[in-house]
């Protein structure tokens, strides 16, 4: 039976958006239903977005954080990660929206389904970008496959291709609303354009390894209509209440533990160049200045929080918001679009793209375009069309901040920034990618030892083999 997330966790996050109560055929017997309700299912899933960002894992690959304690996370010790709970979670809830009769009281069926859809390829994006090849086409089959196969990445980027083009052709937009919706309040323009987006940036995914492939599904995405402003963010709005509140809240300050400093790489690159989103990133030390702590401490030292900068108390408050997917990363992809001669404009185009993107950025991180002009004519961070798609690179790392696993992705993809591993960690490598859950080569020994055979690359099952899309 599906488990699903205490119905008040979800009542209290849709009164915040403004839905004033559930369907009254949520109160009917959930073990019997008539119909399967696919905007709960679909609330369900969502609550599962923050931990896309917010976890112990993501923000260290890219090194936006150093531990002040406890820094094996930082250095590589856990090589295999636990995927199961995406499975009988979030998935399996849209799976089941997908797969059953729906309530049209809910809001149009052609629009729930088109944002299962649109949800089904984002949580699978997240996961075969983090292990590769993983259990999919027989995944929710589970009273016939305890088993699955694994299916290759490249399948699943097609499979994930078509399920957001099939989404984006059906929504219907006049009186689409759907009800219970936490992130987009049921705007059907926003999911819309929030498909066709995430669309544009999985076929980046394929520069390396595919860009013919890469660069039709790019036009195909912006062609479809992407994000146009801040205000089609996708974010997740935590809540001032213990049942719903920020990842970095409870860690800091329910559990008391000052873990998470910014690190040295990314201090060391803002701080010269006055980047006007680093005092939103981090706060002073005890000396009224911004310090990074060195990534990956063999031997940490507590004695050192006076002197760092830990994780911003503006980021960490209760109901602090999770930046997952933004219009500032759609403008950085089609600068970088531009430069690979995916779509026309040539340098001129970039530039526009790039500058905007860093402009956005700087408001929706700080809440004001202010600091964005000066920061602009820094001789770094000026658009220059020879070191164009480094200067991209770099501004999107700064951009995604706390978005670890997406910044990790695009840091194997592009190379930028340039990052080391800490010394006598992984053997002097940062990761590129997780391993299978141990129990995977216990209970489904065939079609793992399958997939792992089939690493493109090769390698054994760890940190160091590449994905598909990571070709060397």
């Amino acid at each position: 039976m599906i488990k699903f997330i205490q119905l008040s966790t979800i009542l209290v996050l849709l009164t915040a958006a403004g839905c004033t109560k559930f369907d009254d055929k949520y109160y009917v017997d959930p073990n019997n239903p008539s119909k399967a309700s696919g905007t709960q299912l679909i609330a369900n899933a969502q609550l599962f977005l923050p931990s896309m960002s917010s976890n112990a894992y993501g923000p260290l690959y890219p090194q936006y954080l150093s531990l002040t304690t406890f820094t094996d996370n930082s250095r590589y010790m856990t090589t295999n990660f636990n995927f199961a709970d995406w499975y009988t979670g979030p998935m399996m809830d849209l799976q089941t929206a997908l797969t059953n009769p729906l309530d049209a009281n809910e809001g149009p069926v052609e629009n729930q389904v088109a944002v299962a859809r649109v949800l089904k390829a984002y949580f699978m994006w997240f996961l075969t970008d983090r292990w590769g090849d993983l259990p999919y086409s027989d995944a929710f089959q589970r009273l016939n496959k305890i088993a699955p196969k694994y299916d290759r990445q490249q399948a699943i980027y097609d499979s994930m291709f078509n399920l957001l083009t099939t989404a984006n052709d059906a929504f219907t937009l006049t009186n689409g609303a759907i009800k219970n919706d936490i992130v987009y309040n049921g705007d059907m323009g926003k999911w819309k354009r929030f498909g066709n987006t995430i669309h544009m940036l999985m076929a980046l995914r394929l520069s390396k390894v595919d860009p013919e492939k890469g660069k039709i599904e790019f036009v195909k995405a912006l062609s479809g209509g992407i994000m146009t402003a801040n205000t089609d963010n996708l974010f997740f709005p935590h809540l001032a209440d213990q049942s719903m509140e920020n990842y970095w809240y409870n860690s800091f300050t329910r559990l008391g533990r000052e873990w998470y400093a910014l690190s040295k790489p990314l201090v060391d690159y803002m701080q010269p160049l006055n980047d006007p989103r680093l005092p939103v990133f981090g706060n002073k030390n005890k000396d009224g200045n911004y310090v990074g702590l060195e990534y990956g401490k063999a031997v940490p030292n507590a004695n050192d929080i006076p002197g760092i900068s830990l994780l911003s108390s503006g980021l960490r408050q209760q109901n602090s918001p999770v930046y997952l997917t933004t219009y500032a990363q759609a403008l950085f992809a089609k600068a970088e679009a531009t430069k690979l001669g995916w779509i026309p404009g040539g340098e001129a185009e970039a530039k526009t793209n790039y500058d905007e993107a860093i402009r956005q950025s700087i408001l929706m991180w700080t809440g004001s375009d202010a600091g964005y002009a000066a920061f602009i004519l820094q001789p770094s961070v000026i658009y220059n069309p020879a070191t164009a798609l480094r200067q991209i690179a770099y501004q999107r790392w700064v951009h995604l901040f706390l978005n670890g696993y997406e910044a990790w992705a695009e840091w194997r993809r592009t190379g930028f920034p340039t990052l080391t591993a800490p010394a006598g960690a992984n053997d002097g490598k940062i990761p590129r990618r997780e391993g299978y859950p141990a129990v995977e080569a216990q209970i489904n020994k065939t079609n793992y030892d399958a997939a792992v055979t089939a690493f493109p690359y090769g390698g054994s099952d760890g940190l160091n083999a590449r994905v598909w899309w990571d070709k060397p």
